[in-house]
């Protein structure tokens, strides 16, 4: 079994090209799902996940809906297992799908959470710090803001990804998918302070221009995601906004605020970097309610009728 899953990896990194968020909640859905077989006793030996059968797949969803585990997280457990089967099917490592009849759960929409302009404003404003870390903080929040980017994509950006002269950066997304996504002025500005008080970190690391990473960490090297995640939350407990806030968040802020000022669902779809449209979609239920709410406060003639 473990040769199974190991060759899976390979196949998810060499072939499909995944994400590494991607590949590893893939690995961690096998990897339990092997433990719940093996405790169970519904595998004799370590090879037999390519021939359990749909039986052993239901009596797992039932054992994550009775540890209260969400739908979304188990329909993405779902797919990894289908994901798997259809690869060994492929590989001839089995001839059954045991997930063929399996069908996923219908999950409660999810609304994005965003920023209003001036929360954000606010956020950005409080960053005075004119440290190498107070400048490094400013052109991620801003960078975010101005560009949308996954927080995979902005962490791993480096420093030749960048193009002030046109205002664009160059972003590696889902999939090793490049896109290019335009700068606006306020981020640019940060970035170009950022980079010459490190000027001298990097000349020290000899790094190849190529792979030079746009932000660093305290010791010279790339900052993590998780890093970026901390810098985020911190800087949204010092600007007072008085709520937690992700970085995904930023990005859902970067589109509700396009769309609100008239950008078209397409164009927005490919600054984000989505495959499907429907997607992007997803924000227009964010305005239209928005509207509403707006509509029921300010319209006279919205209220309700006498009685109801």
């Amino acid at each position: 079994m473990d040769d199974l899953i190991a060759d899976f990896q390979t196949y998810l990194t060499a072939e499909r090209n995944v994400s590494e968020h991607t590949r590893i909640a893939y690995m961690g859905d096998l990897e339990e799902f092997a433990e719940f077989l093996q405790r169970n006793n519904l595998i004799k030996n370590r090879d037999g996940i390519a021939r359990v059968e749909t039986e052993a797949i239901r009596a797992y969803l039932g054992y994550l809906f009775r540890q209260k585990v969400k739908k979304v997280t188990v329909n993405r457990k779902v797919s990894s297992l289908r994901s798997f089967y259809k690869y060994l099917i492929r590989n001839g490592k089995t001839k059954n799908n045991p997930t063929g009849l399996i069908q996923t759960s219908k999950t409660e929409k999810y609304m994005p959470v965003f920023l209003s302009v001036d929360e954000m404003f606010q956020l950005v404003n409080a960053q005075q710090d004119s440290s190498i870390s107070g400048l490094r903080n400013l052109a991620i929040l801003e960078l975010f803001y101005s560009s949308g980017l996954r927080l995979s994509e902005l962490a791993g950006l480096n420093v030749i990804d960048l193009d002030f002269n046109q205002a664009l950066v160059k972003v590696r997304g889902k999939g090793r998918k490049e896109r290019i996504v335009p700068v606006g002025g306020p981020a640019r500005l940060a970035l170009q302070e950022y980079l010459v008080l490190t000027n001298e970190t990097r000349k020290k690391n000899a790094a190849d221009v190529f792979k030079s990473p746009l932000f660093l960490n305290t010791r010279g090297l790339r900052i993590t995601g998780r890093s970026i995640a901390r810098i985020v939350d911190e800087a949204t407990k010092k600007s007072g906004i008085g709520r937690k806030i992700s970085p995904h968040a930023l990005r859902h802020t970067f589109a509700t605020h396009l769309l609100n000022a008239g950008a078209d669902l397409r164009s927005i779809q490919e600054l984000l970097g989505h495959e499907s449209l429907s997607t992007t979609q997803k924000y227009t239920a964010v305005n239209i309610n928005r509207m509403m709410e707006i509509y029921d406060k300010a319209h006279p003639r919205a209220k309700k009728l006498m009685g109801e």
